[in-house]
């Protein structure tokens, strides 16, 4: 999309201290539909490449992920271990013990943090955290306390646009340029 994509006044600022990023990941890294299989299993999570590839780069450049999630999916796992995201939270419906512990292993303040939702349940983070982002198609109650709102919707490159609006407000976007052009080892899409 053409679309433009809502930035509020001081949210480059307050993205310049991120050094985690924390990924909701149903209407986040997802598009937010759920497969289920006959005997409840989920059978597919469909995730976006591009998301992928800039949570790897990042990292390259020291900008951690994290996932905290409601629900609990092998997929998920799976996934963040493709990803080399070690910190990864799974049936957490209430996040804030999920993100009392991000803050309590990786020494970080709230305002070194961003959070990345979608919906209500992701409310009580985006309140804490330096830098709350929304995808584009989020719950208007997320929208409204978000500093950077996506032009994409979850699951189809919301997480990338987020990631490289943060990355180039510490100026560290040509960095990561640089970095996958001379370094490919633990790069995945």
């Amino acid at each position: 999309g053409g679309r433009l994509m809502p930035i509020r006044e001081g949210a480059i600022r307050c993205a310049a201290n991120i050094r985690c990023i924390i990924l909701d990941v149903d209407g986040v890294l997802t598009d937010g539909r759920i497969y289920v299989a006959p005997d409840g299993r989920e059978l597919c999570k469909p995730f976006f490449v591009r998301d992928g590839l800039i949570i790897t780069l990042a990292r390259k450049v020291g900008l951690t992920t994290a996932i905290i999630t409601g629900r609990t999916s092998e997929m998920v796992a799976s996934r963040a271990k493709e990803l080399h995201i070690e910190l990864i939270y799974q049936g957490s419906p209430d996040k804030r013990a999920a993100y009392r512990d991000i803050k309590e292993r990786t020494g970080l303040a709230d305002k070194e943090l961003a959070y990345i939702g979608d919906d209500i349940v992701d409310l009580p983070i985006l309140q804490q955290v330096g830098l709350p982002c929304a995808v584009g198609d989020a719950v208007p109650e997320v929208r409204a306390f978000a500093q950077i709102i996506a032009a994409q919707p979850g699951g189809h490159g919301a997480v990338r646009e987020i990631y490289e609006i943060i990355l180039k407000a510490q100026g560290r976007w040509d960095s990561v340029l640089r970095e996958f052009q001379n370094d490919m080892g633990g790069i995945t899409q």
